[in-house]
């Protein structure tokens, strides 16, 4: 299974029916396809949207139907659409269940660095800031590395997206729970050993008894 695909279907395990679920831009949007739609899940967009699916069919793509990504999606009957305004009022008043978002860094107790390279041009945060402080639950969908460089680290180089720490990081070789002394390996991909995701990782891991893997 390609890596982004094993980390969006890792990640769907973590939703429950009747929850309210954001989905960032990039990777943690490959999420919604991999959710039945009579699971009741409801994913919003923060461009303003509830009840979005994945990526509609060929030829019925819309211009006014986007992720706030700006890529194409569907919507489910009875999905709602509303302004920023209102959209922003539900981050920012806690009533998200979970926030799915991409990572450029996690450090050991999970506080995230996802919206800029310093000395590169980016349009700026986004909803990141909100998503992470005001919903309930911030789940961390990203690759292990880039370009051998680690992500996971004992403390964030890059410009934190909030102070409040996230609840799980889910990657290509593991499940990692963040905690006040550290990263906790949770679980590893299929095949991995911890002794690899250790040596992937730019923080030492907390590992307790056996390890199980998760499918695919």
């Amino acid at each position: 299974m390609d890596d982004k695909l094993l980390i969006a279907s890792r990640v769907a395990r973590e939703l429950r029916p009747g929850t309210l679920v954001n989905l960032g831009i990039g990777l943690p949007t490959l999420v919604a396809g991999l959710v039945s739609r009579d699971a009741q899940i409801f994913f919003q967009s923060e461009n303003g949207i509830i009840g979005m699916q994945s990526m509609p069919e060929h030829g019925l793509e819309d211009d006014d139907l986007t992720d706030a990504g700006g890529r194409p999606i569907g919507a489910l009957p009875g999905a709602a659409t509303f302004d920023s305004t209102f959209s922003f009022g539900l981050i920012r008043g806690g009533h998200l269940d979970v926030t799915v978002l991409g990572g450029l860094q996690v450090d050991r107790n999970g506080r995230l660095a996802n919206w800029m390279v310093p000395g590169r041009m980016v349009p700026g945060m986004g909803g990141a800031m909100d998503l992470v402080t005001g919903a309930r639950r911030v789940i961390v969908a990203m690759t292990h590395t880039a370009k051998g460089e680690f992500k996971i680290v004992d403390q964030c180089t890059l410009p934190l997206t909030s102070v409040r720490c996230v609840d799980l990081v889910v990657t290509e070789l593991a499940v990692l729970k963040p905690t006040s002394d550290g990263m906790v390996l949770q679980e590893l991909a299929p095949g991995v050993t911890a002794e690899q995701v250790q040596a992937a990782t730019g923080t030492r891991l907390i590992v307790m008894g056996d390890v199980p893997h998760f499918g695919g």
